[in-house]
């Protein structure tokens, strides 16, 4: 079977899809929140890129050819904006905490 064959990784990247919209669009939003709803949309971003970093390591792990072409993909496009994207998660990662610094000004 190959990668993108499993109901596992076919139903992940769907629900990751979905919940990286959702979030995005109520990001929108976020100057708005207060101080709990901050605090729920940095763990609920926290919680997403945790299960991203996984789902892209199930990637990288993976013998499957599209499974390798998928990364490669990603990190040409990445390499587009000049960085690699374990750069995009460590500025995720110091966004979420500079959010995190500044729930309470």
């Amino acid at each position: 079977m190959g990668f993108f064959e499993s109901e596992i990784v076919q139903s992940e990247a769907k629900n990751l899809f979905d919940d990286y919209q959702s979030l995005t669009k109520l990001g929108g939003d976020y100057g708005k929140f207060d101080r709990e709803g901050k605090v729920l949309f940095i763990e609920k971003m926290e919680a997403m890129m945790d299960r991203y970093r996984v789902f892209m390591k199930r990637f990288e792990l993976s013998d499957d050819f599209m499974a390798k072409l998928t990364v490669e993909q990603m990190n040409t496009q990445m390499s587009q904006f000049g960085i690699t994207s374990q750069q995009m998660f460590e500025q995720m990662t110091k966004t979420l905490e500079r959010m995190k610094q500044e729930i309470d000004k």
